[in-house]
């Protein structure tokens, strides 16, 4: 790979200047062909071919038979006599009797356990020592191993050249000064009035506290108990007649269990046939090492830490430009529309907040609680320099 490949020099790319943008003069025709080749026309709304409905109704009552009354009538149907053979139950006279046709034929039989002509599974044991010889150990020969290649490790020469870390950003980039935007936020001007605050609000003027009387305790009469001894017989204890009643006899057929004195023989077949042997585990076959391992001390020494060479690390050279910022000598303009345009109002107070609004006369008080007062507001007319009154609804 060394050997082949040849490092090219490495040119740096040619940075294209972008062309100013130079609008042309004259206007822009916005006309198109569906604006020159299309006719508009007046169009009315389509009308319905749909006739009228006509409702054709008269007052009088309809008196007519259909065809399926007329000619499908109901006729007169009897009822056909069903001819089933009645079978009247006759009860036996005789008493019926408790044994079956099974306990009639079955005669219990003494029960002969068959005889067992299995051979005895015997393990067959051989006076003849085992031969553990297998074909891996008959032929595989061990081969010397031969020593390990190990490659040598080249120098490592640095550059002598400085490295280049210029970017674009950093030859493009130029910082431009300029002043802080100022708020364009209007002052937050304090509505206040230097009047005395009336705490009077029109829940505590209308809803005044009544007088509320605690209700009535209603006292228990006392429990009285009846006169005499209470009496606890009841109809059916009185009525009731006992009963002596012998219990149901089961219907269920007399066992014929039998029972023996012998003891159980619990040997069976597979306990006789199967027996326990007694088995070891087979030791395993490990092959021989031929390296012996080593007995002295580890000598930690790696090819990393005989061959590397600290090097005076030599920091990179910052080619990024100063930021330093140009005054300007000419002031920021900062005037908007909003601060030439915006003329501050004052915030006048409603006067239905007060309980009696200055400048006002009552007048009355309609059934839904509404106030009405009276603006007195100096008007001139041109015939007569009196002033008009003029009524104003506040609702308070």
């Amino acid at each position: 790979f060394r050997s082949d490949y040849l490092p090219y020099d490495i040119v740096k790319r040619p940075f294209q200047v972008q062309e100013e943008h130079k609008p042309k003069t004259g206007e822009i025709e916005l006309g198109t062909t569906y604006q020159k080749d299309y006719n508009a026309h007046k169009i009315q709304p389509v009308t319905l071919v749909r006739p009228l409905e006509r409702k054709q109704t008269t007052g009088g009552k309809l008196d007519t038979i259909p065809t399926y009354q007329d000619d499908y009538r109901s006729w007169e149907v009897q009822r056909r006599e069903p001819s089933k053979v009645e079978h009247i139950y006759h009860p036996p006279t005789e008493k019926f009797g408790n044994s079956t046709t099974f306990q009639d034929d079955f005669v219990p039989r003494e029960l002969n356990p068959r005889q067992s002509f299995k051979p005895p599974c015997v393990a067959k044991l051989s006076d003849v020592p085992f031969d553990s010889t297998t074909s891996h150990r008959t032929s595989y020969i061990a081969h010397q191993l031969e020593p390990k290649f190990v490659r040598s490790k080249e120098e490592y020469k640095p550059n002598n050249q400085p490295f280049e870390d210029l970017t674009t950003h950093r030859n493009d980039f130029k910082g431009l000064p300029g002043q802080l935007a100022k708020s364009c936020k209007p002052e937050n001007a304090k509505v206040g009035s230097n009047a005395h605050f009336n705490g009077i609000t029109e829940f505590q003027d209308r809803f005044q506290p009544w007088l509320v009387s605690l209700p009535e305790v209603r006292r228990t009469k006392e429990y009285v108990p009846p006169p005499g001894n209470m009496d606890f017989n009841s109809t059916s204890h009185l009525d009731y007649i006992r009963h002596e009643i012998s219990p149901v006899v089961p219907i269920r057929p007399v066992s014929n269990g039998r029972r023996t004195n012998a003891p159980f023989q619990g040997s069976t077949t597979t306990k006789e046939d199967f027996k326990a042997w007694g088995s070891c585990r087979q030791e395993i076959t490990k092959k021989q090492e031929e390296i012996p391992k080593p007995m002295g001390k580890f000598y930690d020494l790696t090819t990393f830490k005989s061959h590397y060479i600290p090097h005076q690390i030599i920091p990179a050279q910052s080619f990024k430009p100063v930021h330093a910022i140009v005054p300007n000598s000419a002031p920021f303009q900062d005037e908007t529309m909003y601060r030439t345009a915006y003329t501050p109002k004052k915030q006048e107070t409603c006067p239905a907040n007060y309980p009696s609004p200055p400048g006002y006369v009552y007048v009355n008080t309609d059934s839904y609680g509404h106030k009405f007062f009276r603006q007195l507001t100096p008007e001139f007319s041109e015939s007569n320099s009196n002033p008009i009154p003029k009524e104003v609804a506040v609702l308070s």
